[in-house]
C-alpha cells in the first residue's frame, strides 16, 4: 500500500493514520464504494454525479480493472483507490499496474493507492467515510462490512452476502441502531415499506425496543430465465443461456445465482437477519415482471408493496442518502398505461435453493457459510463446464451434509475455516463428478405470466 501522486509510481511509504481522509468542510456526505467498477458501484457513480455537491467520493476500490478504476478516480477526485489484484501481474497481466493506469487517465492529484486483499478492509473502515456502499461480490466482502461498520459509517450494504456468511459478526459489530441501509431491492423495499408501520428490530431500525406489527415479509423474484421449465429442461442449460437474466445487466455469479434461484434464497435469509423476523416468516413469490420489489404484511392484514422500475438506481440512491430521497433518480411508472403484474408460487421442485437455504440457516451459525462457499464453487465450475446446471444445488447439499457446526457464534476466523473447508470439499465432490456441460441446446422459451411446471 502506498500514497503519492500518480505520477510518481515509486513514492515513498508514509505511515498509516486514522482516518486517512481528512473529512471536508463544504457539508458533502464523504462516501467509499467498494466494488467500484461492478454493476452497483458504476450505476452509484452514475447517482453521484447526477447530485453535484451532495456527496464527496473520498475512496474507490475494485478487483481487477485498474483502466476503469483510474477513470472513476478521474471523473470523481477519490483521493484513495484500491485494487485487490494489481495490474501488470502474472494474476491480472491484461491491465496496467494501477499507477501507470492513473496516468494514463490523466489523473494529476494526489492519490493513495492500496493493493491486495486488505485494500477494500482499509478502504471501508480508515478513509473517514461517512458512507461505505458494499457493491462486492461474494464472501469476500465480510471483512470490509465489518471494517466499515466497526469506523462508524453508515453501510450501504448490497454485499448480501457478508451478512449471509457472518450473521451474528455484523450483527455484534454494528455500532449504532439503523446503522446498515440494505442495498438490494428487494430489501430497500422491505425498509421502505416497514417504515409505513411499527418495526422495531434489526439492523436497519433507528429505534430498538423488540416491538413489531409485522407479520410475514415477502421477497419477489423475477423467476429467472428458466420459469417454468421442468428440472429435465434444466438440465440441458448452458453457461451462455444462464446468463440472460430478463431483467436485470449483472455480474457472472449474481447472474447464475438468479437462474438457481440462489441469489433468491440469500435474499430470503439475508431479510431475516437485516429485520430480526422469523425465518419461517419470510417467503418468496414469483412476480415476473418485477415492479413490485417487496411486500410487508402486518399484523391487521394490510400488506405494503413496494413498486418501481425493474433498475437499480432508487435502491443505491437511498443507500447513498436514507433516509432521505434524492430527486429524479428514475423514472417513475407510467399509469396510464395498462399494465400486467403477475403474482405466482416459487416451484421448490425445480428450484430447491430457498428451502436448502432455509434448512442451512436454522441448522447452525456456520451452515450458510457452508452454502455459500459450495455455491460459489460450483458456479465457477459450471462456467468452466465442469458441473452441470442442475448439479450445483446437489453439490451445495452433499458439501451441507458433511459440515460439523460448532456450537455458539463463531469467530471471524472460525467462519473464513468453515469456508475455506467448504470450498475444498466442493471441489472434490466437482472433480469427482467430471460432467460435460451442454454447450448449444435450449430449455423450452416460457411465455410471461405462463405458470411454472
Amino acid at each position: 500500500m502506498s500514497s503519492h501522486p500518480a505520477s510518481d509510481p515509486a513514492g515513498p511509504q508514509r505511515p498509516d493514520p486514522a482516518p486517512r481522509i481528512r473529512p471536508g468542510d463544504d457539508g458533502a456526505s464523504r462516501v467509499v464504494l467498494l466494488g467500484s467498477t461492478g454493476s452497483i458501484g458504476t450505476q452509484a457513480l452514475e447517482v453521484i454525479a447526477a447530485n453535484p455537491g451532495r456527496f464527496d467520493v473520498v475512496g474507490l476500490s475494485a478487483g481487477t480493472n485498474t483502466r476503469l478504476l483510474a477513470d472513476q478516480v478521474r471523473a470523481t477526485g477519490a483521493r484513495a483507490a484500491g485494487i485487490a489484484v494489481d495490474g501488470g501481474t502474472a494474476a491480472n497481466p491484461d491491465q496496467p499496474p494501477l499507477a501507470q493506469a492513473l496516468r494514463d487517465a490523466g489523473v494529476t492529484h494526489e492519490v493513495e493507492i492500496l493493493t491486495g486483499e486488505e485494500a477494500a478492509v482499509v478502504s471501508a473502515g480508515e478513509l473517514g467515510a461517512d458512507v461505505v456502499l458494499n457493491g462486492m461480490t461474494g464472501s469476500i466482502g465480510l471483512r470490509p462490512t465489518l471494517a466499515a461498520l466497526a469506523s462508524g459509517a453508515t453501510l450501504a450494504l448490497a454485499n448480501k452476502e457478508s451478512l449471509v456468511v457472518g450473521g451474528a459478526l455484523v450483527a455484534s459489530a454494528q455500532r449504532r441502531p439503523g446503522q446498515v441501509v440494505p442495498v438490494d431491492s428487494e430489501h430497500s423495499a422491505l425498509a421502505q415499506a416497514l417504515s409505513s408501520g411499527r418495526h422495531e428490530r434489526g439492523l436497519c431500525a433507528p429505534v430498538v425496543t423488540g416491538r413489531s406489527e409485522v407479520s410475514r415479509l415477502i421477497v419477489t423474484a423475477s423467476g429467472g430465465p428458466f420459469r417454468g421449465c421442468s428440472p429435465t429442461q434444466l438440465a440441458e442449460v448452458t453457461p451462455a443461456q444462464a446468463l440472460r437474466h430478463p431483467n436485470f445487466a449483472m455480474g457472472r455469479v449474481v447472474t447464475t445465482n438468479s437462474a438457481t434461484m440462489v441469489n433468491k434464497a440469500l435474499e430470503v435469509v439475508e431479510a431475516h437477519l437485516l429485520f430480526d423476523v422469523p425465518l419461517e416468516d419470510v417467503t418468496a413469490v414469483v412476480h415476473p415482471q418485477q415492479v413490485i420489489h417487496s411486500l410487508v404484511e402486518f399484523q391487521d392484514g394490510s400488506t405494503l408493496a413496494q413498486a418501481g422500475p425493474p433498475r437499480m438506481y432508487v435502491p443505491i440512491a437511498l443507500g447513498l442518502s436514507w433516509p432521505e430521497r434524492l430527486p429524479q433518480v428514475d423514472t417513475a411508472i407510467d399509469w396510464t398505461q395498462t399494465m400486467r403484474w403477475d403474482f405466482e408460487p416459487l416451484d421448490d421442485d425445480a428450484f430447491p435453493a430457498v428451502r436448502l437455504a432455509k434448512q442451512a440457516c436454522a441448522a447452525s451459525a456456520t451452515h450458510m457459510a457452508v452454502y455459500n462457499a459450495a455455491n460459489e464453487q460450483a458456479v465457477d465450475a459450471f462456467h468452466d463446464g465442469a458441473l452441470g446446471f442442475t448439479e450445483i444445488l446437489p453439490t451445495v447439499e452433499k458439501v451441507l451434509a458433511a459440515h460439523a457446526a460448532g456450537t455458539g457464534t463463531p469467530t471471524l476466523d472460525e467462519v473464513l475455516e468453515v469456508e475455506r473447508e467448504a470450498r475444498a470439499h466442493a471441489d472434490e465432490l466437482i472433480a469427482a463428478a467430471a460432467v460435460t456441460v451442454p454447450t448449444h441446446r435450449a430449455p423450452r422459451a416460457v411465455e410471461v405470466g405462463e405458470g411454472q411446471a
